[in-house]
């Protein structure tokens, strides 16, 4: 080692030095990095762990809350298709009864045509057996007029021409007597003839057409199971009473009737509300003015629908449609409308029938008559409460909503309100009276039944040779036994239409009475 060399060690020890501190530094430093690098890495897997849990538990938690909300899903679901799958088999049920019903009709339809069949078959021969006649007694006539001709040249001793003359001139005279005669005897037959062919014509519509013997009333009576309900009836002070009554505007009337209470008004439709209102009260035994109001609201709206149902039923059965929604549910009002005891919507649909098949059997428009007929009442729906005749609110009704000119004419004439200016207005006219005079569609007193059942067996045995009168049928016919010793079988004809005008003359009475005089001679004789 030379002199500078080591003049130089005091130079280089300290770099060295130096050197060696910063390599310590920086090797601790690292490791504290690393040290404090692994802590943070421990802490975050910590939280990440934690993290993890916090997750997982979140899942389970989603998991079973969406299983619920599945299941509630599936039994909505499951519960949404029992509900479908039973109004399709109602649906289904409805249909089948249609065409039932369908079928029904064709088979008494074609029963009628079978019987009209034999009618024309029979009128065929009669019309025969009149021609035979006929000819026969043009045949008598030929002979006759040969024998005048003979006799004339026998005993006159006229020469041809001037007997011819005196023969023209003697027939001429005859011929016009027997030409009144027959202008006359034919005048009868052919009246007698139509009236038959009309008799038939309505004969067969009416039996086309069965409905029920109405019984409707015009109150309302409800039964209770004892007594001592209406006293809870009533309630305190009357105030379940009072509230019944505010809430259907019905007089309920309590008297000491055994379990039954009235029911009053002059709207069937309340009527109807209040009684089933106060069944379900009954039956659900609580009685107060809450619950009173909210069984009333809820029978409200169910009759409601019962009226749209009706009208609904109405117009299928008549097989009219078209008909204004509106217009429908004024028709099922007259489901609960009587008049004279017979159901207006009843009667409605008897005239639609009616006018329907007289149409069909004359060449009418059918579906003007039919319609004229299920419509011609539809003011009675609402007379008690718009101020009119029911002729004059059917009218205003019909425009409203734009039924045709036609059909109006049906509504507005069908009381004579009006001239007739079609067919179908008058066949809807005579619709009606059939339905309204055919035995058991109206009622009438007692009294008035009597009197009039009297009157016609007094008339009838007014009539000298008459020995009984009898008034069956409702009054809708009189059978009349005369003596045979004073009444001939030729007599008896003029003695019937004798009491028949007389009847005619004297009596008031809806649709017509038949008059059947019996005549008969009984001879005994005994072998021994």
């Amino acid at each position: 080692m030379n002199i500078s060399m080591l003049a130089n060690v005091p130079v280089i020890v300290p770099v060295l030095v130096g050197l060696a501190a910063l390599i310590i530094g920086g090797v601790v430093g690292v490791w504290l990095e690393t040290l404090f690098a692994s802590k943070k890495v421990n802490k975050n897997k910590a939280a990440a762990v934690k993290i993890l849990e916090e997750a997982y538990q979140e899942a389970k938690t989603v998991k079973k809350e969406a299983s619920l909300e599945a299941k509630q899903e599936i039994t909505k679901l499951r519960a949404d298709f029992d509900n479908e799958v039973k109004e399709k088999k109602n649906e289904l049920q409805r249909q089948e009864d249609r065409l039932i019903q369908r079928e029904e009709f064709i088979d008494k339809k074609e029963l009628a045509l079978d019987k009209k069949s034999e009618t024309l078959e029979q009128a065929k021969e009669d019309l025969n057996k009149k021609q035979q006649k006929l000819d026969k007694v043009i045949e008598e006539q030929t002979s006759v007029k040969d024998q005048m001709l003979t006799e004339l040249e026998k005993v006159s001793g006229l020469k041809k021409d001037e007997a011819k003359q005196i023969l023209i001139n003697s027939l001429t005279d005859e011929a016009k007597i027997s030409a009144a005669k027959t202008v006359k005897k034919i005048e009868e037959e052919a009246r007698e003839e139509g009236q038959k062919i009309a008799k038939n014509i309505v004969s067969l519509a009416i039996q086309k057409c069965a409905t029920d013997v109405t019984s409707e009333t015009t109150v309302s009576v409800v039964s209770i199971p004892n007594d001592d309900m209406k006293g809870r009836i009533i309630g305190r002070e009357g105030r379940n009473i009072r509230a019944i009554e505010a809430a259907t505007g019905v007089d309920l009337i309590v008297d000491d009737t055994p379990e039954a209470i009235t029911l009053s008004s002059f709207d069937p439709i309340r009527r109807e509300i209040a009684r089933l209102s106060l069944e379900k009260l009954i039956l659900d035994g609580r009685i107060h003015p809450t619950r009173i109001e909210e069984i009333v609201e809820k029978v409200t709206r169910d009759v409601e629908n019962s009226i749209k149902q009706a009208g609904e039923q109405a117009i299928e059965e008549a097989e009219v449609y078209g008909l204004h929604p509106e217009l429908v549910k004024i028709l099922g009002r007259l489901k609960f409308r009587t008049s004279y005891g017979q159901n207006c919507l009843k009667h409605s649909l008897e005239t639609s029938y009616i006018a329907g098949l007289l149409a069909g059997e004359i060449g009418a428009d059918v579906k003007v008559a039919k319609r004229g007929g299920l419509l011609h009442d539809i003011g009675k729906a609402l007379d008690h409460e718009v101020e009119g005749t029911h002729v004059s609110i059917g009218v205003d009704l019909a425009k409203k909503y734009k039924e045709s000119p036609a059909v109006i004419h049906c509504i507005e004439a069908h009381h004579f309100n009006v001239e007739f200016n079609s067919v179908e207005a008058v066949l809807v006219q005579v619709a009606d009276a059939i339905s309204s005079s055919r035995p058991g569609a109206r009622r009438e007193s007692l009294e008035n039944y009597v009197k009039r059942l009297e009157k016609l067996e007094e008339i009838s045995t007014s009539f000298k040779g008459v020995e009984k009168a009898f008034a069956i049928q409702a009054g809708r016919e009189v059978r009349i036994m005369v003596k045979p010793t004073e009444i001939t079988d030729e007599t008896a004809v003029f003695l019937a239409n004798d009491i028949a005008k007389k009847i005619e003359d004297e009596m008031e009475y809806p649709g017509q009475i038949k008059v059947n005089v019996i005549r008969e001679s009984r001879f005994t004789a005994v072998a021994k």
